[in-house]
């Protein structure tokens, strides 16, 4: 990947959409100055902070990683329809980047967040059934 390049794509992109680097950087739980940095090209953004940052974008990791994505400046472009996968990764940003949330949580990799985010939407005779399931998958893995 050809940083660059993607540096230039991420501004671009940023700017369609009319957002500020302060908001983008909020969006990914980092400091304005570290996404300023990604966009200047000095950082590189890790793996997790790029599917944030496609999510935010409604494009695929793929496109922005490869930069297959041509952009013209001088169209305007409509946002595209969030999708199911856009919502459910917006609630689970917006549920983690509570800070009661991210401190209790802050020793838990990401699959036991999600897990748990999606685990908490659950009815509560749907949580037991699971748990079952899980007790059942647990003892044949032992």
């Amino acid at each position: 990947m050809n940083n660059q390049l993607l540096s230039t794509k991420l501004k671009e992109l940023r700017k369609i959409h009319s957002y500020t680097q302060d908001y983008v950087a909020s969006v990914l739980g980092v400091a304005r100055q570290t996404y300023s940095h990604y966009e200047t090209g000095k950082r590189t953004p890790n793996s997790e902070v790029l599917f944030v940052l496609a999510g935010l974008y409604n494009i695929s990791v793929e496109d922005l990683m490869q930069l297959t994505m041509d952009i013209d400046r001088n169209i305007f472009y409509d946002a595209p329809a969030p999708t199911k996968s856009s919502e459910d990764l917006a609630g689970f940003l917006e549920y983690f980047g509570n800070p009661a949330i991210q401190k209790k949580f802050q020793h838990f990799s990401n699959i036991e967040k999600e897990l748990l985010y999606y685990f908490n939407k659950l009815s509560e005779s749907d949580k037991r059934e699971i748990i079952e399931f899980t007790k059942i998958k647990t003892h044949k893995t032992q």
